[in-house]
């Protein structure tokens, strides 16, 4: 069962969980719009040193949004979020809970690449963020999930450390949309151990999907 291997890159002892489908997404004007946008912004210096722009990718309906911190050297490359060893683990993340890559919608707070992975500055945060706060007003999520302390830093307007966060269903904008904080994949192969705590996030975001799945049903 493709599942079991997804477990054990977490380091999980296999049970069967039911699956949560989302609807086919739809391409939009407004989507087409706002991606001309971002791949031709220069507003920062950012721009001088990339690639590509990494717009994001997924279910534009999805259900669940996963929300990340910037591209890395490899997202660059290929202008897609999360891949190589952290893009592998999100996925094995996401498939625990019944999800496939298509099935939600990845982006990160920043759409450029930080020179040589550095965190992103204030200006360049401050800079990006209105392209992603356009995609979570067209993907109309039930559920943001943020990955990692400066994605969760943004989306909440906290410096709380993001052991403080995570357990709890806090709400992001002035639709109040609930979000659900979690590690960064990078930080969990770094950390491994850390693995069954987020293990535990997953469990809760699946558990507040199938909450809300079932009021909206």
């Amino acid at each position: 069962m493709q599942q079991e291997h997804y477990l054990q890159a977490l380091g999980i002892q296999s049970f069967e969980r039911r699956h949560l489908t989302c609807p086919t997404a739809q391409t939009t004007p407004d989507w087409d719009n706002l991606q001309s946008r971002v791949a031709a912004c220069t507003a920062c210096s950012l721009h001088q040193g990339r690639t590509q722009t990494v717009f994001g990718v997924g279910n534009r309906e999805a259900k669940l949004m996963i929300i990340g911190e910037a591209p890395g050297f490899h997202e660059d490359q290929q202008g897609e979020p999360f891949v190589g060893r952290a893009g592998q683990l999100l996925t094995a993340m996401i498939k625990t809970i019944g999800f496939d890559r298509k099935d939600v919608f990845i982006a990160n707070i920043l759409k450029c690449r930080p020179p040589n992975n550095r965190d992103p500055n204030a200006e360049e945060v401050a800079t990006c963020t209105p392209f992603l706060d356009q995609q979570i007003a067209l993907v109309q999520p039930i559920l943001l999930m943020a990955v990692g302390r400066i994605a969760s830093h943004y989306l909440l307007n906290t410096k709380s450390s993001l052991e403080s966060l995570r357990n709890k269903i806090h709400v992001y904008g002035e639709n109040s949309i609930p979000l659900i904080v979690t590690y960064h994949p990078a930080y969990l192969l770094r950390n491994p151990a850390d693995k069954k705590k987020a293990y535990a996030d997953l469990l809760f975001i699946h558990k507040t999907l199938s909450k809300h799945h079932g009021e909206s049903s």
